[in-house]
C-alpha cells in the first residue's frame, strides 16, 4: 500500500539512519533491523524505503564497530495491519469481507515464530547479513477469508458476502523474499537463510540518503520518489501516480 513519501523517508530511512548512527557512535554490539518482503523488487514507497534502509545498515557494517544484521520476512498473523483482525471485525459486522483481488497471495507466520526467528538470526549474525526466513508456501487471501467465514459458522453468499475492491496503489498480487539476482546461503537453522546480495559503498549511499532527506524536506512527492528510484533501480511503481516516473526506465 502506498504511503506518504515524506513519511516513509522520515520514518523508515532517516529514523533508521539516526538509530544506526547512534549505535555505531556508542559502540552497540549488535543492531538487528526488521525489514519486509516488500523491499524485494519494490512497487511502492514503503517497500523502497525499507530497501534503502537495508542498504544503509548493511553498508554501515563496514565500519566494524557494530554488527548490523537485517531480517526480512512477510506478514505476521495477528499483528497490527494483519488481515485477520480486519476479517474478524468484518465478520462480526455481518460483512462484507473486503479483498483487493481474488489472486492476491501472501506469506504468513505467527508472532511467536517471527520473534523466535528474529532473535535467532540476531544471535547467529556476524554482521552485514540479510537473513531470509522460510515462511513456507504463500497463501491465497481468498482461501484465508473462506476458512475464517466457515469457522464462524457462516455461509458465503447467504450469510455474508465477499467484495473485491481492486488492488490498492503500489500493491502486489504476490510478495517475494528474494531478488532474481539473489541466492541464499544456508545456515544451521532450517528456517533461516542468508541472502547473497550486492554490497554498497558506505560513503556513496550516505550521500544519496542525505540528498534524499533534503529533497523530502521540500515536500515534492515526485522528486522524492524519483530519487528513491535512483537509489533502488528495481523500484517500479504499480497502480500508482508515480508510474509516470518509470516510463523512461523500462
Amino acid at each position: 500500500m502506498e504511503i506518504n513519501p515524506e513519511e516513509a523517508v522520515d520514518t523508515n530511512i532517516n529514523g533508521t539512519k539516526i538509530i544506526a548512527d547512534l549505535s555505531t557512535k556508542f559502540g552497540v554490539e549488535k543492531f538487528v533491523m526488521v525489514s519486509t518482503d516488500k523491499a524485494v523488487r519494490p512497487t511502492n514507497v514503503m517497500g523502497a524505503s525499507k530497501r534503502i534502509a537495508e542498504i544503509y545498515v548493511q553498508a554501515l557494517n563496514q565500519l566494524g564497530k557494530t554488527k548490523f544484521i537485517t531480517t526480512r520476512f512477510g506478514n505476521v498473523l495477528g499483528s497490527n495491519g494483519s488481515v485477520i483482525p480486519l476479517f474478524n471485525k468484518q465478520i462480526k459486522k455481518g460483512g462484507p469481507i473486503t479483498i483487493t483481488h481474488p489472486e492476491v497471495t501472501r506469506y504468513f507466520m505467527t508472532i511467536p515464530e517471527a520473534c523466535h526467528l528474529v532473535l535467532e538470526a540476531g544471535s547467529m549474525g556476524k554482521g552485514g547479513e540479510i537473513f531470509i526466513f522460510d515462511m513456507g508456501d504463500s497463501i491465497k487471501i481468498i482461501d484465508l477469508a473462506t476458512k475464517m467465514i466457515k469457522l464462524s459458522g457462516l455461509e458465503i453468499g447467504k450469510d455474508i458476502q465477499i467484495s473485491y475492491t481492486g488492488l490498492r496503489p503500489g500493491e502486489k498480487l504476490y510478495e517475494e523474499l528474494l531478488f532474481e539476482k539473489e541466492n541464499t546461503i544456508p545456515t544451521h537453522h532450517p528456517k533461516i537463510m542468508i541472502a547473497n546480495v550486492e554490497n554498497h559503498d558506505l560513503k556513496n549511499i550516505e550521500n544519496h540518503i542525505d540528498e534524499l532527506i533534503t529533497i523530502a524536506d521540500g515536500g515534492d512527492d515526485f522528486n522524492i520518489v524519483k530519487k528513491m528510484k535512483e537509489i533502488v533501480p528495481s523500484f517500479l511503481s504499480k497502480n500508482s501516480k508515480f508510474e509516470k516516473l518509470d516510463f523512461n526506465r523500462v
